[in-house]
């Protein structure tokens, strides 16, 4: 039987822990790097974050990684169980205020490979890239609220590339046409991503739109164009309007696609 280390009243190590977490401010926290933060060893770490557990001071969220049972911070959190984590997708299009759909599920792209996990209510969709594709990351809060995120352009482009984790095609179109886009940043996060199908669907879009200061992308989508024919919904039937220009076929009318830009959120 496992021992446990659950005892009636906070211990004086256990007082001494609080107290030193509270004094550097640390919300969240690895307990490989915790004693070096505090500048303080403890004899027996791993007992009294087992107590402070109990006592509910502490949540454990994996192994080795804690927070304080008050932090509710979801999209910290999500980044802080991975390595070059970035809130993306679904989660960072409803952040720019670009969908007002809001998933259940926080979505985290990171290099690593990591099972999906769900902590109190919350799931955590980990989606790995490789490390040249991790680009255009800004940063988002303050202090122990800070967390990683793709910028606008990044995450247009991320949904494209990877639509089953965006929320629908009808909210990709929608987040295109409201968005204010850099169409340079968009030529550099689509060298990075290298995914002609997607700059193609780009561009067909944003001449759909009439996608203003587009032209330099436009441009540039046109020297990457190959033979084969896209189909513009990915997920849609192979039926529709053939776009030779952007070899794409139109799967979702021009009519439909101009309606679903101008319907409300």
């Amino acid at each position: 039987m496992a021992r446990t280390y659950i005892s009636e009243s906070l211990s004086l190590e256990q007082q001494e822990f609080i107290h030193l977490i509270d004094e550097y401010e640390v919300i969240i926290f690895s307990i490989s790097t915790i004693e070096k933060t505090l500048q303080h060893t403890f004899n027996n770490l791993n007992e009294i974050l087992e107590n402070l557990v109990q006592k509910k001071f502490l949540t454990r969220l994996e192994r080795g990684k804690y927070c304080r049972s008050t932090f509710k911070n979801d999209m910290v959190i999500g980044c802080f169980l991975t390595t070059n984590a970035a809130v993306a997708y679904w989660s960072a299009l409803n952040l720019h205020g670009l969908t007002e759909q809001f998933s259940n599920t926080i979505f985290i792209q990171t290099t690593k490979q990591k099972e999906q996990k769900s902590i109190a209510g919350t799931n955590y969709q980990f989606v790995k890239l490789r490390p040249t594709k991790i680009t255009g990351i800004t940063k988002q809060g303050y202090g122990n609220n800070a967390f990683s995120m793709t910028d606008v352009e990044k995450t247009i482009i991320d949904c494209f590339d990877l639509p089953q984790y965006s929320g629908g095609y009808a909210e990709l179109i929608r987040a295109f046409a409201d968005a204010s886009i850099d169409a340079q940043k968009m030529i550099e996060y689509c060298k990075v991503v290298s995914n002609i199908s997607v700059t193609k669907r780009l561009a067909c879009l944003a001449e759909i739109l009439g996608k203003e200061k587009f032209a330099t992308f436009l441009r540039y989508a046109k020297t990457v164009v190959n033979e084969a024919y896209t189909l513009f919904d990915p997920f849609g039937s192979d039926e529709g309007e053939f776009i030779k220009e952007w070899k794409i076929r139109l799967n979702i009318s021009r009519e439909q696609i101009l309606d679903i830009s101008k319907k409300q959120y």
